[in-house]
C-alpha cells in the first residue's frame, strides 16, 4: 500500500510514519513548503494523509493571513490534485477547534460550527471547501477532528500540570470539577489504519479516547507517573475567582482567562467512528495512554 503524508516532520506525522512503516506501507513524505510539491506528489498512491498546517499559536504571534494561507489555501490546492489523481482516500486532519472553542455538554459531529480564533476559522473554511467539492467515483474524503493529541515525547498542554506536580507544588483548583477529552497517539494510529482498510462512508469523524478525564484525576495520574505525592487544595471557588480578577489588573500568575482554560470542560464524542468501525472500545484507555505519555517525561 502506498501512502503519501504531508506534515511528516511534526509530532503526529513522525509517529504515524513510524507506525505505517511497521505495517509495511510504502510511504512518500511530501513537503508542501517545496515549490515543486505538485511534481513530487505520487498520484498512484492509495492514500494521502494531510497533516501539514499552521498550529494554534497560544502566544498569538501569528497573523491571521498565515493561518488562512497554510490551513485553508494549501488544503484546497492539495485536494484539487487529489481530485485529478488516482488516489483513493484523502484524510484531512482538521481540529475540534474548527467547531467550538468552548463546549457545553458533549461535542458531536453535528454540532453547529462557531470557531472563534483565526486557527479554528481557517480549519473550518478548509472543511467547508472540501465538503462543497464533487467527489469522483471510487474516492473517499475523511475530515478528522482530533481533540488534544499526546504521546511520548510531546508534553503539549500537559506540561504546566506536569511541572507543578513534579516540583511538589499543590494543585489549587481542586474545587473545580471539570473533564476533558484527550487522544493518545496509539489510538490515532489504530483509527487511521482501520479507516484505510474498511469500507467506510466519507464524512467528518471526531477522534478522542473513550473516557474524558477530570483534571483532578489527571493531576493524580501525574503523581503516579512521577512518584510524587499529590497535593489537592480545595480552595473555595469564590476566592479563586477573586484572585483571578485581581490577576486581570496585577501581574499575578492567575487571571480570568487562564482560570477558564484550566477549569473548563471540553468533552468530545467518538461514538460515530466507533459505530462505523463496528467496535465498542479503542485499544488504549485514556488513563493508559496518559500514563504512557507522562512516564516518558521522566526519561
Amino acid at each position: 500500500m502506498k501512502i503519501s503524508i504531508t506534515g511528516a516532520s511534526g509530532f503526529v506525522g513522525s509517529n504515524l510514519s513510524v507506525f505505517l512503516k511497521e505495517k509495511h506501507a510504502d510511504l512518500l513524505l511530501l513537503s508542501l513548503r517545496s515549490e515543486d510539491w505538485r511534481d513530487q506528489l505520487d498520484r498512484s498512491s492509495d492514500v494521502v494523509i494531510h497533516l501539514a498546517g499552521k498550529a494554534h499559536d497560544t502566544a498569538n504571534a501569528a497573523s491571521d493571513e498565515e493561518y488562512y494561507n497554510v490551513n485553508t489555501e494549501l488544503t484546497k490546492d492539495l485536494f484539487k490534485e487529489f481530485q485529478r489523481s488516482g488516489i483513493r482516500d484523502f484524510f484531512y486532519f482538521s481540529s475540534v477547534k474548527a467547531v467550538a472553542d468552548t463546549v457545553t455538554g458533549i461535542l458531536e459531529e453535528e454540532h453547529s460550527p462557531d470557531p472563534q480564533t483565526a486557527y479554528g476559522k481557517s480549519k473550518r473554511l478548509a472543511e467547508e471547501y472540501l465538503l462543497s467539492q464533487p467527489l469522483p467515483p471510487g474516492k473517499r474524503l475523511f475530515i478528522i477532528r482530533p481533540c488534544m493529541i499526546h504521546g511520548p515525547g510531546n508534553k503539549g498542554n500537559l506540561n504546566l500540570l506536569y511541572k507543578m506536580v513534579s516540583r511538589n507544588m499543590p494543585w489549587p483548583l481542586a474545587a473545580y470539577e471539570n473533564s476533558r477529552s484527550f487522544l493518545s497517539i496509539d489510538n490515532l494510529h489504530f483509527l487511521v489504519w482501520q479507516m484505510i482498510h474498511k469500507e467506510l462512508p466519507s464524512g467528518i469523524y471526531h477522534f478522542a479516547d473513550d473516557q474524558p478525564i477530570p483534571t483532578n484525576q489527571l493531576v493524580q495520574l501525574i503523581g503516579a507517573a512521577t512518584g510524587k505525592k499529590v497535593k489537592l487544595w480545595n480552595i473555595p471557588q469564590k476566592l479563586i475567582s477573586f484572585a483571578a480578577q485581581s490577576g486581570d489588573i496585577l501581574p499575578l500568575p492567575l487571571n480570568t482567562e487562564r482560570l477558564k482554560k484550566l477549569t473548563e470542560s471540553y468533552v468530545v464524542s467518538n461514538a460515530r467512528i466507533k459505530q462505523v468501525l463496528g467496535i465498542a472500545n479503542l485499544p488504549v484507555t485514556a488513563e493508559e495512554g496518559l500514563l504512557k505519555t507522562l512516564k516518558s517525561f521522566n526519561k
